[in-house]
């Protein structure tokens, strides 16, 4: 997804990841066989956020850019 961003806007995404790295295929997979698996068998109704703690960081101030 972020193979066709310029070299500074993905920078600038991965800058405002707290690990510091986008997830890999494998991590996203792995997290839907968790929810598909029958140790996911009491959760119900909620959003899984697999972003490498992004939903941690404070968000862009009203009208900044990334890039």
């Amino acid at each position: 997804m972020t193979a066709v961003l310029d070299e500074k806007v993905r920078a600038a995404m991965m800058a405002e990841i707290p690990l510091g790295r986008a997830g890999t295929d494998v991590e996203i997979a792995q997290s839907v066989a968790f929810l598909a698996s029958d140790g996911a068998a009491y959760i119900t109704g909620h959003v899984l956020d697999v972003n490498g703690g992004m939903s941690w960081a404070e968000p862009p101030a009203v009208g900044q850019t990334l890039a």
